[in-house]
């Protein structure tokens, strides 16, 4: 499965607005921002690249003044961290990711007091959703007008974003999913803003994203946790664990 996951990463950066391919790397750019993680290269899967393609990849990200920097499955392609570490990138994290097929979905039953999934449709929807994850995610996304469009580009470009909205009309908490690939798709952004956890919003927006990939045909759903909690939200709707992804980047020159 961790050749499928990464066939989903090429597939998905080449629907960046800016993409640049290289021996071995697919690296996707959004003018929009100059986000690191946003603006980054994967590795095809069995790449096995060479010193110059490593430099080649590297002046893509320096001539547009951006940190040089990939995310994948290192079991797909083992020969890529090595000829990275050799070029001077350093790990920055090794994630587990947990995979949901349609067999092993619980989906919350509605009921009192049970959180109200919603599919965004205003402008006034995705603004609010933005500032509810840059709140959740403690300002490590800033909100943005670029950040609630990207929103947007993902729910009407093949990929789903679902929320709970707040008493105050706003958003309570909120994810997304890129569009399937290689019949698999990724769920990302999982935030509850602080005064609304514990109260099933995650687990509400995350089983109902995978309802919604697999009515529309993917095999399967993965994600990355950020800790034994999430882990376990995730796991009561269906997800388990099935492969990790790497983060590596180069810091600038002295």
């Amino acid at each position: 499965m961790d050749t499928d996951v990464q066939s989903f990463a090429v597939a998905n950066l080449r629907r960046r607005p800016v993409v640049v391919e290289t021996a071995g790397f697919v690296v996707g750019f959004d003018p929009g921002t100059t986000s690191p993680y946003i603006n980054y290269a994967t590795p095809l899967p069995g790449a096995e690249p060479t010193a110059a393609d490593v430099a080649t990849l590297v002046a893509a990200f320096r001539d547009r003044g951006l940190k040089p920097r990939l995310e994948f499955a290192p079991d797909a392609a083992p020969a890529v961290e090595p000829a990275l570490r050799e070029a001077g990138f350093t790990r920055e994290a090794v994630h587990e990711y947990l995979l949901c097929t349609p067999a092993t979905l619980a989906v919350p039953q509605p009921g009192p007091g049970r959180p109200i999934v919603e599919i965004p449709s205003t402008d006034e929807d995705f603004t609010a959703i933005d500032e509810a994850l840059a709140e959740a995610f403690a300002g490590e996304f800033p909100a943005s007008a670029e950040g609630a469009a990207r929103l947007r580009r993902t729910h009407e470009t093949g990929g789903a974003v679902r929320f709970v909205r707040s008493p105050d009309g706003r958003c309570a908490g909120g994810a997304m999913t890129s569009a399937p690939a290689v019949g698999t798709s990724e769920l990302a952004g999982v935030g509850t803003r602080p005064d609304f956890r514990g109260q099933g919003v995650a687990a509400a927006v995350t089983a109902a994203l995978a309802e919604a990939m697999f009515a529309g045909g993917a095999a399967s759903v993965w994600l990355e946790y950020s800790g034994e909690g999430s882990r376990r939200v995730y796991e009561r709707v269906g997800f388990r664990p099935h492969g990790t992804r790497l983060y590596v980047s180069l810091a600038d020159p002295a």
